[in-house]
């Protein structure tokens, strides 16, 4: 006589399925053929449109409750052939409301009792859990799109800030960006040195070139002219057509006399560049090339945000800036005038030559007017020839390359004027960058040993 013979099949039934009655997941026992023969108080809850579903059909019992057909297909097989399985989501709609859960099922054996083999399992209601997940899932998605956005913007933000850098003087960007002031209270009154050049017969220029020569032909000279300002601390305050306006002592100062001598030597140095550039600007078409006349005046000037509410200019105001633009006006091509004060504060170490006594429009007395020859100390003009050609670090613009080969030729003919003026053979100049590498690979081999 076999042991489950002595006891009711019912009642074995009932204890091994009583850990699971009161369980708070649905819980269910079916036998080798899937039929379900047992379910919790929680399956009913749950499911409550099954009703009465003893000895129902377990994989009928999913459809019914909406599992999907692949899904009842992928537990009918992994059931059989692994002897468990687990669905971690199947999305279940009851009482109008979609529920997540997870179907754990496993086969069971007894050797005692027959009719406990089967299946048992439970769905394990995970709507909170999977309703934090999609929420943080949710979050992390806008995070991730905030993100993007935020670096759309920082990129759009620099974009701009790169495109309004082109429309400021750097020192003027920097001091508007770096402030914690409203822009309106930023005027104040400093002694300036102020220069104002332009284009002789430029206006001729425009009518005689076309839009794309005249555009490449100003460019160039104004980029030229920007590389030199900017090299010697002067603020470029505006281009007016052809015209430069640019100032020094703010917004920051050397001192007065400091902030002429810059300027000075700024004017000297676009002269000579001028002049540099003439075999370029005949290429482009301008058969007498371009001459430049310019004027320097220092005073007290307002400096500061000038406009309306909708557009605002970083710009100095004031006698001085006047008086530049009037002693340009009288300055002959090639030439640089500039006015008393900043004479006075140059005499010392600029040579300059008296050129006249004007009564401009606008001032009350006569001004004396100077022409700057160059800086009295031989020093610095041997200093100004260096910087043209910086050692071994050398600057090349090549405004034109259709022609290399030329480009090339020119290159060699600074190397031999470089060599000339500092009394250098060619073959001394090979020797002594040799020495200067053995000493630079003797300095390694002996950092390389400590």
């Amino acid at each position: 006589m076999k042991l489950e013979e002595l006891f009711n099949q019912k009642n074995i039934l009932d204890l091994s399925f009583f850990n699971f009655s009161n369980a708070i997941t649905a819980c269910y026992f079916a036998n080798p053929n899937l039929e379900i023969q047992r379910i919790n108080k929680t399956f009913k809850k749950f499911f409550p449109v099954l009703g009465n579903v003893s000895n129902a059909y377990l994989p009928d019992v999913l459809q019914q409750i909406g599992v999907s057909g692949d899904l009842i297909e992928q537990f009918v097989k992994r059931i059989n052939e692994e002897g468990s399985v687990m669905i971690p989501e199947i999305k279940i709609k009851t009482d109008g409301k979609e529920r997540v859960f997870s179907l754990l099922s496993t086969l069971t054996d007894n050797e005692s009792f027959s009719y406990l083999k089967g299946v048992q399992g439970q769905f394990v209601d995970r709507t909170a859990e999977w309703k934090l997940r999609s929420e943080r899932e949710s979050l992390m998605e806008e995070k991730v799109r905030d993100t993007e956005i935020i670096e759309t913007k920082s990129r759009q933000l620099e974009n701009l800030a790169n495109r309004l850098a082109k429309y400021l003087s750097p020192q003027i960007y920097q001091s508007l960006f770096d402030q914690d002031k409203e822009t309106r209270q930023t005027n104040a009154r400093k002694n300036l040195t102020v220069f104002f050049s332009d284009i002789v017969q430029f206006t001729d220029l425009t009518e005689k070139l076309e839009p794309e020569k005249l555009s490449l032909v100003i460019n160039t000279y104004l980029s030229e002219m920007s590389t030199i300002a900017l090299e010697l601390g002067g603020t470029i305050d505006k281009f007016i057509g052809d015209a430069v306006l640019i100032f020094f002592g703010d917004p920051e100062s050397q001192g007065e006399t400091d902030d002429a001598l810059s300027c000075i030597e700024m004017a000297i140095r676009m002269q000579k560049r001028v002049k540099e550039l003439q075999k370029h600007m005949k290429k482009l078409g301008v058969a007498s090339g371009i001459q430049v006349r310019m004027g320097i005046s220092t005073g007290h000037c307002t400096v500061g945000n000038f406009g309306s509410d909708q557009r605002m200019d970083y710009t100095v105001l004031g006698g001085p800036v006047n008086l530049a633009a009037r002693l340009q006006n009288l300055a002959d091509p090639e030439s640089i005038l500039i006015d008393e004060k900043t004479q006075v504060l140059v005499e010392d170490k600029v040579k300059c030559t008296y050129a006249d006594e004007i009564t401009p429009k606008g001032f009350a007395r006569p001004i004396k007017i100077f022409q700057i020859e160059d800086f009295i100390d031989k020093n610095h003009h041997k200093l100004r020839r260096r910087l043209t050609h910086v050692g071994q670090r050398v600057e090349v613009n090549v405004f034109d390359s259709s022609d290399i080969k030329a480009a090339i030729e020119e290159l060699r003919d600074i190397q031999n004027r470089f060599e000339k003026e500092n009394n250098l053979p060619v073959q001394k100049s090979k020797r002594l960058l040799h020495t200067h590498k053995d000493r630079l690979n003797q300095k390694k081999k002996e950092e390389l040993k400590q």
